[in-house]
């Protein structure tokens, strides 16, 4: 075993180690949700995990990620040793350039060189899905469970630090924004992939202050590993993204954070793990073993013990390649803002398990209408698109799917949500929205686009 290579040793022991291990981490009921990211009760589960008619129909799946928190179940899900654990021995987890190479790469699957699914902005598998941004070929996605939640920022140059741009902005913040366009510029904001999660962030937090994300601000895309050089170039005066994107503009001394997503909207649905629909019917237990390994990684990195060595994994040349630092205090909630303000708050770090409102993990149907509603205020989608969104979400959303794989695993009746709606969502600026009643939600809005 000495004559293994470096991560192929520590596989082989992180595998070893999960499979003797006894125990499933479980936190507790989500009627009454512990702190978030305490220490998770040890719960007895039996050594050899595969049970008999539960063997993978495969062992190899190959999964995209990009380089953000977001990510961390899925690496930390390879590299503890979990999906080996559950049957699958033989997960790729495939870096993607940028979110453009992801849908492509899933476009074509896994048989074509590209991949099975793996780490989504919302509503990206919906768009892929009904060939929105696939150039109109359709590629029927299941959404199976949400990576995590929070853990990302809207971050602002330097040359606007002092400038009133916050959180809740006053008149001579919105100013700022005026006097761009008035001579004869705008303000530049940047995120990684257009009618998703990031551009969502900085429209919502923009249109909450009175300004118009259309009019008021040039929308740019830019890859999450390009962002940190372009805004020190000047290319950029803002831009929503992931950890721990965010923190380099702090730490290189780029630029401020106006905002953490967890203040603009506290336990705010953020990525999901989504995969081919032809993948998951051809193969019902390997996906239920895939979940049921992310499940185990999600409860792992909800530990904030185990942050450190996430970190430290993370932060490897074939993951990130960045400094361990970099990633760590973001982890662990602490952040520098930049602008005179910090913050030492856990239940503002990324979650993955828990958070205040119940489960990370379970895939809320109500979260997937707020994004598509979304989408239908900006005019991404038309406007009789709330009419089958119902449909549309029960086709793309599995959370039966996952209901199952979370039985199997043996995770507490009280942590499996009863209901696919998480209720009555509000945000920073007081605005709610009720998936009763989305209508409604975009009736109260003072600035949209609609198609």
């Amino acid at each position: 075993m000495s004559n293994l290579p470096k991560f192929s040793r520590r596989r082989f022991m992180a595998t070893a180690g999960a499979s003797a291990t006894a125990a499933v981490f479980l936190k507790g009921c989500l009627g009454n949700p512990p702190e978030a990211g305490a220490p998770t009760s040890p719960v007895a589960s039996p050594a050899a995990s595969v049970a008999p008619g539960e063997a993978p129909e495969v062992t190899t799946v190959k999964l995209g990620y990009i380089p953000i928190v977001e990510a961390a179940p899925l690496i930390i899900a390879k590299e503890k040793g979990f999906f080996a654990k559950y049957g699958m021995s033989n997960v790729d987890i495939s870096k993607q350039a940028n979110w453009g190479a992801a849908r492509d790469n899933v476009k074509i699957g896994s048989a074509g060189g590209g991949i099975d699914g793996g780490q989504w902005q919302m509503p990206m598998p919906y768009l892929i899905s009904e060939g929105i941004i696939t150039d109109g070929t359709k590629v029927p996605m299941y959404v199976v469970a949400q990576l995590n939640t929070q853990g990302n920022g809207i971050a602002i140059a330097g040359k606007h630090a002092g400038k009133g741009i916050t959180l809740k902005m006053k008149d001579d913040g919105a100013a700022l924004f005026n006097n761009l366009k008035a001579s004869g510029g705008r303000f530049k904001a940047a995120y990684t992939f257009p009618k998703a999660n990031q551009e969502f962030w900085i429209r919502y937090w923009a249109a909450a202050n009175g300004i118009n994300p259309d009019t008021d601000i040039e929308l740019l895309t830019v890859p999450a590993s390009q962002t940190v050089a372009d805004m020190k170039r000047g290319a950029m005066d803002a831009f929503s993204t992931g950890d721990p994107w965010p923190y380099r503009i702090v730490a290189d001394k780029i630029g401020f954070l106006a905002a953490l997503t967890s203040e603009i909207w506290q336990a705010h649905p953020e990525e999901y793990l989504a995969l081919r629909k032809d993948w998951v019917d051809k193969h019902p237990k390997a996906t239920k073993a895939l979940l049921k390994a992310v499940m185990e990684a999600q409860q792992w990195c909800d530990n904030f013990d185990n942050r450190k060595e996430m970190a430290t994994i993370l932060a490897q040349r074939e993951y990130f390649g960045l400094p361990e630092n970099i990633l760590l205090e973001p982890l662990m909630g602490k952040y520098d803002m930049g602008d005179g303000r910090t913050i030492d708050d856990k239940s503002q770090a990324v979650l993955y398990w828990k958070d205040s409102k119940g489960s990370v993990s379970y895939p809320y149907k109500s979260h997937d209408l707020w994004f598509l509603t979304e989408s239908v205020r900006w005019g991404f989608l038309p406007q009789n698109t709330l009419d089958s969104a119902k449909a549309l979400i029960d086709q793309v959303n599995r959370e039966d799917l996952w209901k199952a794989a979370a039985q199997e695993l043996g995770v507490a009746a009280a942590d499996i949500p009863t209901s696919t709606s998480r209720g009555v969502e509000e945000f920073f600026d007081g605005v709610k929205f009720d998936p009763e009643n989305p209508k409604a939600y975009l009736d109260s809005l003072k600035i949209k686009k609609l198609a």
